[in-house]
């Protein structure tokens, strides 16, 4: 039987990257990113740039003990965000989500980076990786399926009396 899985642990890392647990205090540098209104134009959550809404979703991240803050590893910059959710060991599979990058980090390797470094990690644990992606959110559903992931599925989440529609893609460990 395989140990528990550590769904924070203490570092991930790659020539471009280092994944550290998100810690609360994070939330400045954070949210210096995450304010900028461009970043949630494809979003379910359009707002999230204001910085109550920003401290709900940057709350969860650190309740759900899994979110990591993402650091340029030359420089120590702060990137973004990414997290796993809805660990599931009978079904061996995990979600990877949450994630966000500054436009300054767009259309390089710096999210694809990130999303390798955690589905490396989950694949020694579970055989699928679930991503929620919204409908409107093009750039995320690009992103997800030139890393090989399928379209699966159309569901709603619920959010704040907000229907939210998203595509469930999955990727399977080969």
């Amino acid at each position: 039987m395989k140990p528990d899985f550590n769904l924070q642990p203490d570092f991930l890392e790659n020539e471009i990257l280092r994944l550290i647990p998100l810690q609360e205090d994070h939330f400045e540098a954070l949210y210096e990113v995450a304010s900028d209104p461009l970043i949630w134009e494809q979003h379910p959550i359009k707002d999230r740039y204001q910085k109550d809404v920003f401290k709900s979703f940057f709350d969860g991240a650190l309740s759900s003990k899994s979110a990591f803050l993402i650091l340029d590893k030359s420089t120590g910059e702060v990137i973004g965000t990414t997290r796993f959710y809805d660990y599931n060991p009978e079904k061996s599979n995990i979600g990877i989500g949450f994630t966000f990058i500054g436009r300054k980090f767009w259309g390089g390797p710096y999210n694809r980076s990130a999303k390798e470094l955690l589905i490396d990690y989950a694949f020694q644990r579970v055989n699928t990786i679930i991503f929620h992606i919204g409908t409107e959110n093009f750039r995320s559903q690009k992103a997800v399926l030139k890393l090989g992931a399928v379209k699966i599925n159309e569901i709603i989440f619920l959010l704040n009396g907000l229907n939210l529609p998203h595509f469930e893609y999955e990727l399977v460990k080969v």
